[in-house]
């Protein structure tokens, strides 16, 4: 007569094969999903540097001074929910020691507000939901998961257009290692503004149509690989007016040779960084391969169990 299986030996063989189910449900299934944008983001970066500005009231451009940039980055939760997308609402302030202990970005020394959509797998633009501006490329606010060690276009707001960056290596901020891309922006005109002739050396004309030209000398990013946060920025941007259809600078507006992440933005992103690398390392990887080998190792106890009891029974 044959001898059921023993209760520990099923145990061990369910137990087994779940945990060798699990393994590519957590690797195929579950971490595709977890790489998605998030939408409840609340988050306020700041660049600091010195640099020079144009002063309105004395109508001269001041050196030397310090500059900060406040870039505040809210999720728009029930627009996100509704079209299935990252909708991100984006306030940029630009501050000079005058303007900063305002605490006011409509007093600020420059003062944009805009509304990003894009596609919470692929970082994609997506062109929806009052998007304002209509942007392109595949970086921006973060870089795509996964993050590749090649070119990538990022947006630039100031130029209204894409600059190609290359890859540069890796670079260590706050201790956490990230992939470091760098690009530059040739001078190019942006716009034109309206100012007083003698701005921009016309003296005999009351007003005229000057044009502004932006450039930036030094972009550098560094992004956390396995997300695609920015943990740390760099910029040297060049803003200037010259007289319509005139070869040379007139009159700087903006002007620094490095706008950076402070310490404590670096060590903020770092720290939201790490902790989103880690659940997807975790979910992708570690869960996955420790599912997997002790699934094997429990199965295999459960079969041998199960052939012992039957041999004694025979």
């Amino acid at each position: 007569m044959r001898r059921p299986p023993s209760w520990l030996s099923l145990v061990l063989l369910g137990a087994g094969v779940f945990l060798l189910v699990l393994a590519p449900l957590l690797a195929w299934y579950v971490e595709p999903r977890a790489k998605r944008t998030p939408v409840d983001v609340n988050v306020t970066t700041v660049f600091t540097g010195r640099g020079s500005y144009f002063d309105t009231d004395s109508l001269a451009t001041r050196d030397n001074q310090k500059i900060t940039i406040t870039r505040r980055v809210l999720g728009d939760v029930a627009d996100s929910e509704r079209s299935g997308k990252a909708v991100w609402d984006v306030s940029t302030a630009v501050d000079t020691p005058e303007t900063l202990p305002l605490n006011d970005p409509r007093k600020s020394l420059q003062w944009t507000t805009e509304r990003w959509v894009t596609d919470r797998r692929t970082n994609r633009p997506v062109h929806c939901c009052e998007e304002t501006p209509s942007f392109e490329g595949e970086a921006y606010l973060k870089f795509p998961f996964d993050v590749e060690k090649r070119g990538y276009r990022w947006w630039d707001n100031t130029l209204g257009g894409t600059v190609q960056l290359r890859f540069a290596g890796v670079k260590k901020i706050q201790g956490y290692e990230g992939h470091r891309f760098t690009g530059t922006v040739k001078p190019t005109k942006t716009g034109t503004r309206q100012v007083p002739g003698r701005l921009v050396g016309r003296p005999k004309q009351g007003q005229v149509l000057a044009e502004e030209w932006y450039a930036n000398s030094g972009i550098e990013l560094v992004a956390d690989r396995r997300t695609g946060r920015i943990i740390n920025a760099r910029i040297a941007p060049r803003k200037t007016l010259r007289a319509p259809g005139g070869k040379r600078d007139a009159v700087t507006l903006l002007q620094s040779d490095g706008l950076e992440f402070t310490g404590a933005t670096q060590r903020e992103q770092v720290a939201l960084a790490s902790e989103d690398s880690g659940r997807l390392e975790l979910v992708g990887r570690t869960a996955p391969l420790t599912s997997g080998v002790a699934g094997a190792v429990l199965a295999v106890a459960g079969v041998v169990l199960v052939a012992r009891g039957r041999t004694r029974t025979a």
